[in-house]
């Protein structure tokens, strides 16, 4: 096994953009197809660098961690991050205590009247 000729990219803070040399690298290794369909991206089509551990659920800004995305499979991929992301921090929360009670009050049927008619009673 050889070494790797080009350091690995690692953003320097969350937010730092994908440089294109990156991106490339990103999409010859997966030889141009879409780690969440699987299918190939053909010339022309959108394609976005994802995370394949979300970045909110403690991945990496890394270049091991970045594949090849198709535009719309990429965005029900980051609706499913972040549902479970609030999942967790709903379980952690109410592990914790800090998870807000209802202010919503309990809603019941009430009492029955005292008064109750029969036809035996009059």
């Amino acid at each position: 096994m050889t070494a790797r000729a080009v350091p690995l990219w690692v953003g320097k803070t969350p937010d730092s953009d994908i440089p294109p040399r990156v991106r490339l690298r990103v999409f010859q290794r997966e030889g141009g197809v879409c780690w969440i369909s699987g299918r190939k991206i053909r010339p022309g089509e959108k394609w976005e660098c994802d995370h394949r551990v979300a970045l909110i659920n403690g991945g990496s800004h890394s270049e091991d961690n970045l594949f090849p995305a198709l535009v719309e499979a990429h965005k029900v991929k980051n609706a499913e991050d972040v549902a479970i992301k609030s999942k967790t921090y709903r379980m952690a929360a109410k592990h914790n205590g800090t998870w807000p009670k209802s202010k919503t009050p309990i809603r019941s049927r009430g009492f029955q009247s005292a008064r109750q008619t029969t036809g035996t009673d009059r």
